[in-house]
């Protein structure tokens, strides 16, 4: 537990210390939410959706910004934890290296995780009420929180697997724009097609949407989108493993080398790679 906690509050500091994340909390979901009021027509919209079974009419205009509050949200804690993950990559194997479990470690990002998309999610629901009042503003929140760490897990995933930087900050944005806007109504034909149940905020647009303009509680689709994050934390903590097992078999080596003596830090830091 000492372990969890210290690796947790480490982690929690580096995403502080994350000043362009902050900016983007701060200032990029009401510009953004703000800029969709402005830019979209606020003519009703008759659509399915799926949550409820039937068909809605919905403001367009605040449609479209309960589109750009998941973007917003999923953007943001995915690269935060993207960023986190791919600059302490070669600090996580020296601590391997060094004796520190894995688990705490691994269980440190879920907990980061969790938190900065609870205080994403709360702050984009904040923002939202300001422009209008959706019907069940605790259930959206809830429902921004589950995409958000859906996309926060695939950013730990990205950022262990893949080896540079701009392609992982490259993939969430593509990921993020084409999941999005492929099910607003409002920019997409399509929104209603069997293709859309595939995508990885498939569950918790239904929802956002079913909790804005609807009375009913779908929690069918929660568990959609719990069902992504689940998959998503899964490769993310594996390739952890796999990336922090290597780093205690290079050192293994070494010891094995050169038994009873001390591991030059010249000679650790070559058997992380």
């Amino acid at each position: 537990m000492r372990l969890f906690v210290i690796a947790t509050r480490y982690g929690l500091i580096e995403h502080a210390r994350n000043r362009f994340a902050m900016l983007l909390v701060a200032l990029f979901i009401p510009a953004w939410v703000s800029l969709v009021r402005l830019a979209i027509s606020d003519d009703p919209v008759r659509f399915r959706l799926q949550a409820t079974g039937g068909d809605l009419v919905a403001n367009g205009n605040q449609l479209t910004q309960i589109t750009g509050a998941l973007n917003a949200v999923t953007l943001i804690v995915g690269f935060m934890m993207f960023a986190a993950t791919f600059s302490s990559g070669a600090f996580d194997r020296r601590l391997s290296m060094a004796g520190y479990h894995r688990v705490p470690l691994g269980l440190a990002k879920v907990a980061c995780l969790g938190l900065s998309s609870a205080v994403v999610a709360v702050y984009a629901t904040v923002v939202i009420c300001f422009q209008w009042s959706p019907r069940q503003p605790a259930l959206l929140a809830v429902a921004l929180f589950c995409a958000a760490t859906t996309y926060g897990a695939l950013g730990v995933a990205l950022g262990t697997l893949l080896r540079r930087e701009v392609e992982g900050m490259f993939a969430i944005v593509m990921i993020s724009v084409v999941d999005l806007a492929l099910q607003n109504p409002v920019a997409s034909s399509g929104a209603n097609d069997g293709i859309v149940r595939w995508l990885p905020s498939y569950g918790a647009m239904q929802a956002s949407v079913a909790a804005s303009f609807s009375a009913g509680t779908p929690l069918g689709y929660f568990a959609v989108q719990l069902a992504w994050f689940a998959a998503s934390a899964l490769v993310g903590l594996l390739a952890f493993r796999r990336r922090t097992r290597s780093a205690l078999r290079g050192g293994a080596r070494l010891h094995q080398w050169m038994p009873g003596r001390r591991v030059p830090e010249q000679s650790r830091q070559a058997a992380e790679y």
